[in-house]
């Protein structure tokens, strides 16, 4: 099987590059992109400057405004940011039409028969940087490499405005010095667990076999296995269709209780507006579930039709959810599924009015 050559393409804090391309003034200082605080907005993205004072997406704007409370949150456009994410995508449909597009400001472009070049994915990147930056004066950060995975972990490496490769050749070298918290999937409490176990980089994992680690963190140690291992077989899928958005969060500290999960949901509520706010207008909020993971890692999920996305009705479904369990919690999860509209023309407007 022939090494494919995969390009991940994230463009730098979209939404507030957009504004302070559109206006100027806002460059320089700190801004962001979101929801009024006295209406309990959330921050959608911030620009650089407001990062510097820990602001980051899926906050609160109250609580940003008290890291910084200088920083000035700006109502969000979405039809402008739709906009140029199609113009971005029309420049990558130069190069190949094997792309996945992950949200408005994120796609994984399979470029392994591309003829531009001579097939250098290396000079296409550079290229939909340089075109992205002429044509829509904004900039991108791209990761090269021989899998999704690796390839998402480059467009990183160098943010903003950055480009890494990881040429087949040099794979084995980086996974191996890889921090495992940089894997995606793991967060802070998988992360801790790890290094309790003396597992901090992928070379560290590479010791334990795949039973142990499934023993360990359920079917997701298989997935680190893999990936300790630099193994990525996803292919870029073009065709596919979104079937859900959601959010989650694994705690620090289990979860005792109902009452202590029904405490989390506003906020978790709040995050997934922001995140469906993103999708693009060829979908609709259909059908609200929860996902509720238990301490012994059994999980249950639970939606229903018809159910409305307010939070009484988030909150019947987590009792229910819960119900099936009736032990402490390490992760709560909620989400919507989606209707493809396949081209109707359906605004959602999750943020509300400032």
């Amino acid at each position: 099987m022939s090494l494919r050559k995969i390009i991940h393409i994230d463009c730098d804090c979209f939404y507030a590059a957009i504004e302070m391309r559109d206006d100027p003034r806002l460059a320089g200082r700190p801004m962001a992109v979101g929801g009024a605080a006295e209406r309990r907005g959330v921050i959608a993205t911030c620009n650089y400057e407001a990062r510097a004072y820990g602001v980051r997406s899926a906050m609160s704007s109250r609580h940003a405004l008290k890291l910084c409370p200088d920083l000035l949150i700006v109502k969000p456009r979405f039809e402008a940011y739709r906009e140029a994410s199609r113009e971005i995508q029309a420049i990558f449909r130069d190069y190949t039409e094997l792309i996945e597009p992950l949200s408005l400001d994120e796609a994984y472009l399979d470029v392994s028969d591309s003829q531009w070049f001579a097939g250098s994915a290396t000079r296409i990147a550079e290229d939909i940087r340089k075109r992205v930056a002429k044509t829509l004066h904004i900039t991108v950060s791209a990761g090269v490499a021989p899998n999704k995975f690796l390839a998402k972990i480059a467009s990183d490496w160098r943010k903003p405005n950055g480009l890494f490769v990881i040429t087949p050749g040099e794979v084995e070298a980086f996974v191996e010095a890889l921090p495992v918290a940089r894997l995606h999937g793991v967060g802070k409490v998988t992360a801790d667990k790890l290094t309790r176990l003396g597992i901090e980089t992928c070379m560290d994992m590479r010791d334990w076999s795949k039973l142990a680690l499934v023993r360990e963190f359920g079917s997701f140690g298989e997935r680190l296995w893999g990936l300790a291992r630099g193994i990525d077989e996803r292919p870029v899928q073009n065709d596919s269709r979104r079937q859900s958005v959601s959010v989650e969060n694994t705690y620090d500290t289990d979860l005792a209780d109902l009452n202590s999960c029904l405490e989390k949901l506003p906020a978790l509520l709040e995050s997934l507006n922001e995140r469906v706010a993103r999708i693009d207008s060829s979908y609709k909020a259909d059908k609200p579930f929860v996902k509720v993971k238990f301490h012994d890692f059994s999980q249950t999920t639970l939606e229903q039709a018809g159910a409305g996305r307010d939070l009484e009705s988030y909150r019947q479904l987590l009792s229910q959810a819960f119900a099936r369990g009736g032990k402490p919690v390490r992760l709560l999860g909620v989400g919507v599924r989606l209707r493809d509209l396949r081209g109707a023309h359906e605004q959602m407007e999750l943020f509300p009015s400032a």
